[in-house]
């Protein structure tokens, strides 16, 4: 099980938002490209990375952000927010990230996502944001009517490599991952599946490999790194092993 550090990027500056709110932010540093030279340098294999402006706004706002990060560090880099059609989608891998991920269009243009797919393959991957179980859109701002399971289980069918599931509630929160909700969509996917939200602790990280077995095959940490609750390094040596 692979573990994946989080940039969120808001007005160029790497933040950390609780809930998704953006009234309860907080700013970690005004240099997101040298947050990710630290995660690599700690080890990371992969960079997780949301463009909150674009996710809230439905555009690309923090392109110069993102390329300094893509130019300076040589892990992937598999960044969300924003992308809502065919330009932005090819816009955004212009700017050197490696795997894009699709969220709003996969509840509002599967038939998108399945061209995207057939295009671009193994680089597309699709966020699932869900609050009491329904997916969230247009960053996290709208609920939708639609189950995170049956969505999973659409993408998949669409040909998505891998899935992205947030529980919102819990995001920032440091309270701990839905694990019973990881575990049933898990359960009935053949596709990976990559756990975020609410990650606080070792034990945390210890109870999610404990379900690799069912397809969860990484997992974003994010507030717990910045606090420090988590230390890249020893969670990369244990889990990653």
């Amino acid at each position: 099980m692979e573990i994946i550090p989080a940039i969120d990027l808001h007005k160029g500056k790497c933040v950390r938002l609780l809930r998704g709110e953006r009234s309860r932010e907080t700013i970690y540093s005004d240099n997101p490209a040298e947050i990710a030279r630290k995660w690599q340098d700690l080890g990371a294999r992969r960079l997780h990375m949301v463009d909150l402006d674009g996710a809230f706004e439905g555009k690309r706002i923090n392109a110069q952000a993102i390329t300094a990060v893509v130019s300076t560090i040589t892990i992937p880099v598999q960044l969300g927010g924003g992308i809502r059609d065919r330009d932005s989608a090819e816009e955004t891998f212009r700017l050197g990230v490696s795997k894009i991920i699709l969220g709003t269009i996969a509840v509002q243009k599967p038939q998108l996502v399945r061209q995207l797919v057939e295009e671009f393959g193994t680089r597309i991957l699709v966020g699932i944001d869900a609050r009491d179980g329904m997916v969230a859109v247009q960053g996290w701002t709208e609920r939708s009517r639609i189950k995170a399971l049956d969505l999973a289980l659409q993408m998949q069918e669409l040909g998505v490599a891998e899935i992205i599931y947030t529980d919102i509630a819990r995001d920032g929160t440091l309270e701990g991952p839905n694990f019973s909700a990881l575990k049933e969509m898990a359960g009935v996917l053949d596709i990976p599946l990559i756990a975020s939200g609410g990650v606080s602790s070792m034990d945390d990280l210890r109870r999610l490999k404990e379900l690799e077995h069912l397809g969860i095959s990484g997992v974003i940490v994010g507030q717990a790194l910045y606090t420090g609750n988590i230390q890249l390094e020893e969670a990369i040596e244990e889990i990653e092993g």
